[in-house]
């Protein structure tokens, strides 16, 4: 087999694991949500754990990256690619930790009573999930196009993100006896305002795998 046919393969392979790692991300920033709705202190205890599996997929794919540029001498090109994987899985870790971040959140909370319904926060996250999942699609694709594009959509979480802050600003000036309860809540809706942001960061790295420019696609408002 030719060496650039062999290259691709494993790059391929690569990015294959980078997509079964987003989704144990998403999977993990779902039930954080569910966690959270539900007071589910088990689940939250599970998604904690569940971090060190994805901190473990991340250096499996960083080892799987070293390997593809150790034996297989690639181009400028085929560098940017697995130099962009690189950075991705770094974003993709971090999302984790925000799943995580939550979940922790869940545990703090324990068995108060909720403080209202949850509407935005499981909005957001459901966004930045989707988010997440069409930025791989983009990876995959080499699709510079849509990477723009949802990274144009992380200004949807941010709103949401305002409106969950100042709803819960207005509790807190009502009644102080929620500051807590209210705080809190703004800590779990700042994971996903953050994840989203990440999202973002990947984005920008498959526009820069597919067209060698590095390009500022994306300004987090915090």
């Amino acid at each position: 087999m030719e060496i650039r046919t062999v290259f691709h393969k494993k790059l391929r392979e690569i990015q294959d694991d980078v997509r079964v790692m987003g989704s144990m991300v998403e999977q993990a920033t779902s039930r954080s949500i569910e966690a959270l709705r539900e007071r589910d202190l088990k689940r939250a205890g599970e998604i904690i754990a569940d971090d060190l599996k994805i901190n473990r997929k991340r250096f499996e794919i960083e080892e799987k990256c070293v390997q593809l540029i150790a034996t297989q001498q690639p181009m400028a090109s085929d560098l940017r690619a697995i130099i962009g994987v690189l950075n991705i899985i770094t974003d993709i870790e971090r999302i984790g930790d925000h799943a995580e971040g939550i979940a922790k959140i869940v545990v703090m909370i324990g068995d108060e009573p909720p403080l209202k319904p949850l509407v935005d926060i499981p909005r957001m996250a459901e966004k930045a999930n989707d988010m997440l999942h069409r930025s791989l699609d983009a990876l995959i694709n080499h699709d510079a196009t849509s990477a723009r594009q949802i990274a144009a959509e992380d200004d949807e979480v941010d709103n949401l993100y305002n409106q969950v802050f100042r709803e819960l600003l207005t509790f807190m000036l009502d009644d102080p006896k929620t500051i807590t309860r209210a705080t809190r809540l703004i800590w779990v809706a700042h994971n996903l305002e953050r994840s989203a942001d990440r999202v973002t960061n990947i984005c920008e790295r498959v526009v820069y795998m597919v067209t060698g420019k590095m390009e500022e696609i994306g300004v987090s408002k915090y």
